[in-house]
């Protein structure tokens, strides 16, 4: 069965920056499984994966524009402190904005008296990407994971256990990572929440508070 829209699709992948830095991979751990075409994997990288078959393996570079995107330097803001309701801010810290567009992961660059510098651009933006990936497997989705949006099983993704969010993974857009190679993803996606990172929830206007 070749890979098709809402097809189950397992596959392998190494996904690296254009310096040759592995920002994320399989090796060493279960293969990727999910949904294709249910927004897990970056455009670029789900384009190309559409009538391989198990078995294919290929090296395909991502421009940015076709990944996460092109980096905006209005994305970039100064948020009065008070916002924070006194909570401690240091710079790395990531929070959930509550905007007009949904919920937006934004990265702390600058702590002053008066004001927190925030950035809303994904942390891999203007990234170029390389990603060399291997086909394992692909199957027919039942209709629950059609109608779930998911693949049902082993955890998200396949058994990894990432906390995808809403925007996928394995170069998608649904891994929150706190200071995330992706508020979008993970191999190369869109943005899973890190454990070890202490998760924060800001809430527009209101102020920002603790998940």
């Amino acid at each position: 069965m070749k890979v098709s829209h809402l097809s189950v699709v397992t596959l392998d992948y190494t996904v690296s920056d254009e310096a040759g830095e592995v920002l994320d991979s399989t090796e060493g751990r279960e293969p990727l499984v999910y949904l294709h075409g249910a927004g897990f994997l970056v455009p670029g990288l789900e384009k190309a994966l559409y009538d391989r078959e198990p078995g294919d393996s290929f090296e395909l570079k991502v421009d940015a524009a076709d990944a996460y995107g092109e980096y905006h330097e209005e994305l970039v803001q100064e948020v009065p402190g008070e916002l924070f309701d006194g909570m401690e801010v240091a710079e790395g810290d990531t929070f959930v904005a509550d905007t007009d567009d949904g919920h937006r992961p934004v990265t702390v660059v600058e702590v002053s008296e008066e004001f927190v510098k925030v950035d809303a651009n994904h942390p891999l933006a203007g990234v170029n990407l390389q990603f060399a990936v291997t086909v394992r497997d692909v199957r027919a989705a039942t209709a629950e994971e059609i109608a779930h949006g998911h693949v049902h099983g082993g955890g998200c993704c396949g058994g990894h256990d990432h906390d995808h969010g809403d925007e996928g993974c394995c170069g998608g857009h649904g891994h929150d990572h706190g200071h995330e190679h992706g508020g979008e993803g993970c191999c190369g996606g869109h943005g899973h929440q890190h454990a070890e990172e202490e998760e924060h929830q800001c809430c527009g206007g209101g102020g920002c508070r603790s998940h």
